[in-house]
Order: structure tokens, then C-alpha cells, then sequence
């Protein structure tokens, strides 16, 4: 009996400190104002150690927990008042960022920031694995110091102010697809969160009788449901992006190959842009830069060209070749001078 009170005092101390995170308060407002405003500078540094500090600060994590303890427990008082602290939080952090974009519009997009605008498959399967890992976390006094990583892993805030910032400077597209890694790390990590809260005990859905398995899927069947359909949404952009990779690779592969049969020459550094709009809808353009005594000649790059992989998204491809001459001198005078390029024209 003692044990059972004990257990059942443990549980109680869980609700209460969960209950506490999803109030919308001073403190709540305070922090998310102050991560919003870091994750905003450290994405237009372009400094992942600043934008790690703004996932410490932000407080978002407590309300969508309390989203996830409140469908187990059936308490619709708890439900409403963390969904309106998301709310409340989501809507102050975009504020402020969309604030801070329009007055730094003329700060060019980081790479920070672009690394937000594509999600994936892997995005949805890492908030997963986060979400449990926090609703362990906030059940565990053994592992409260595992909410920093946690926080980490399943950041909110910094993918916000992506979105804010790109709409800010006009991108709408890119802005959507940062909404949407927010979005995901959201009902991910509700749906794993009370997973974790019902098989350690939460299912408090009477006086009498606990919450079955059966119960817990029809209460979180909207957040199921958007699961699914983010999972082949995300599945599809995983494809993409993997086909993506690979096509560039085997870019670098081939002018690798090509080139290196030239005496002296290498390849220095390959860029990929996809030029929209002003003549140029669809094309795929190459830049690659090669160092060598002698450059190719139009023909040979055109060569070279129809000798390169289609691009997986369909748009035409051009190579551009950046030639920066090189002189390579050994002990007895220059090298390479009496060879020529050698691809086949």
C-alpha cells in the first residue's frame, strides 16, 4: 500500500511540474522572447553555437508536453490551456522574428537558414525519437539534465524565425517550408510524448478504470493522421533530396574523371544553381572551377557536357567552366607546357 501511495504521489509531482510548463506566464513569454530574438541573430551569423543557445532558452517544449498529458489524463481544462500557451508562444516568437527580419532585410540568407526550408523524413523521425526522449526526461528525476538535449534535438523556435525571417526578405516558398519542419517537430513530438506518458502509467481516464491502448490511439487520431500524412509528404522530399545527392555526385565524378586524364589539370570546386525566371526557367547551371596550364576549349567543354548526368528535377543542364591557369615547375623548368587538354571535342 505504501508503495502504491508512493507511486501514486510520483505521478502526481510529474502532473504538477508538467501543468506548470504549459502556463502561459511571464516567465513563458520572457524566455521565447529572448530565444527568439538569439535564434534570429545566431541564424543571420550564421553561428550554429548561438542558435544552440536559443533551443536552451525557448520554453515551447512545456506546453506541447502538456498537450500530450492532457489527452492521456482526459483533463480538456489542461488541453485548452496548453494549446493556447502554444499558441501564445508560436505566435510571440514569429512576431518577433518577422520584426527583426523586416529591420535587418538587407543581411543576405545564411546557410543556417536555408538548412530549415527543406524537411524530411529524417526530420519527422528524429522529433519522434525527441519527443519520447523529453517525456522520459520529464518523468525521470534521474534525467532532468537531459531536457538541454532534448531541447536541442527538437528545436521550435530556430526553424520559426526562419520562416519569419525568409518571409521577411519575400520568400514565401522557402518561409512554408520552414512552418513546416516547426510543424512537424510539434505533433511529433505531442503524439511520442504521450506514448511515453501512457506505458509509464498515465491513463487516468476514470476513477475507476485506466486509459486503454485503444483509447489513446482514438485521442490522438488527428495527430496519427497528420503523422501519416507528413510521413509520405516528408518521404517524398527524403527522395528528392537523396536523388538530389546523388545526381551531384555523380557531377563531381564525372568532371573528376574527365579532367584529371589532362596533365595538370584538377578540378578545384563545384557549385550547383538552379536559375528560375529572365531566360533561364529550368536550367540546372554547373560551375566548376579547374586549375591547369591549358584551359579547354568551348567545344570541349560542350563535350564534356553531353557526357553529364540529367538533372532528377528535369530542367536542362549547362557546364560552366571558371579556368585559372596554373603553372607547375620542377627542378629542371616547367612542367606540362607541350600538353594539351585532352577531352575529345
Amino acid at each position: 500500500m505504501t508503495a502504491m501511495a508512493a507511486q501514486g504521489g510520483w505521478k502526481e509531482t510529474v502532473r504538477g511540474n508538467i501543468r506548470q510548463g504549459a502556463e502561459l506566464d511571464v516567465p513563458f513569454l520572457l524566455m521565447n522572447a529572448l530565444a527568439a530574438t538569439i535564434a534570429c541573430y545566431g541564424l543571420f551569423a550564421n553561428s550554429p553555437a548561438i542558435i544552440i543557445g536559443a533551443m536552451i532558452v525557448a520554453m515551447l517544449l512545456g506546453p506541447i508536453t502538456g498537450v500530450a498529458l492532457a489527452l492521456v489524463d482526459s483533463d480538456p481544462r489542461l488541453l485548452f490551456r496548453s494549446l493556447m500557451t502554444v499558441l501564445a508562444g508560436t505566435a510571440e516568437v514569429m512576431a518577433i522574428a518577422l520584426v527583426i527580419g523586416l529591420i535587418h532585410n538587407g543581411i543576405p540568407i545564411t546557410d543556417e537558414i536555408m538548412a530549415r526550408t527543406a524537411p524530411n523524413l529524417l526530420d519527422l523521425m528524429v522529433a519522434l525519437a525527441g519527443g519520447a526522449a523529453g517525456a522520459y526526461a520529464s518523468i525521470s528525476s534521474r534525467l532532468g539534465v537531459a531536457f538541454v538535449g532534448v531541447a536541442i534535438a527538437t528545436a521550435l523556435v530556430p526553424p520559426l524565425c526562419a520562416a519569419c525571417i525568409l518571409f521577411a526578405h519575400g520568400y514565401v516558398g522557402l518561409g512554408l517550408g520552414a512552418l513546416l519542419l516547426t510543424f512537424t517537430n510539434m505533433v511529433a513530438i505531442q503524439f511520442a510524448s504521450s506514448v511515453v506518458l501512457w506505458m509509464s502509467g498515465f491513463r487516468r481516464a476514470s476513477r475507476m478504470s485506466g486509459l486503454s491502448l485503444q483509447t489513446l490511439l482514438r485521442r490522438n487520431f488527428v495527430s496519427i493522421a497528420i503523422l501519416v500524412v507528413l510521413a509520405v509528404v516528408l518521404t517524398r522530399s527524403l527522395h528528392k533530396t537523396l536523388e538530389r545527392q546523388f545526381f551531384e555526385t555523380a557531377i563531381r565524378f564525372s568532371l573528376n574523371r574527365e579532367i584529371d586524364a589532362s596533365p595538370g589539370c584538377h578540378v578545384a570546386e563545384v557549385r550547383f544553381e538552379t536559375a528560375r525566371g529572365d531566360g533561364f526557367e529550368g536550367k540546372t547551371i554547373v560551375r566548376a572551377v579547374v586549375r591547369g596550364p591549358h584551359p579547354p576549349t568551348a567545344a570541349q567543354v560542350a563535350a564534356m557536357e553531353r557526357g553529364l548526368p540529367v538533372p532528377p528535377d528535369g530542367t536542362s543542364l549547362e557546364l560552366r567552366i571558371r579556368f585559372v591557369e596554373t603553372h607547375v615547375i620542377g627542378r629542371e623548368g616547367p612542367l606540362y607546357e607541350d600538353e594539351g587538354f585532352r577531352i575529345g571535342e
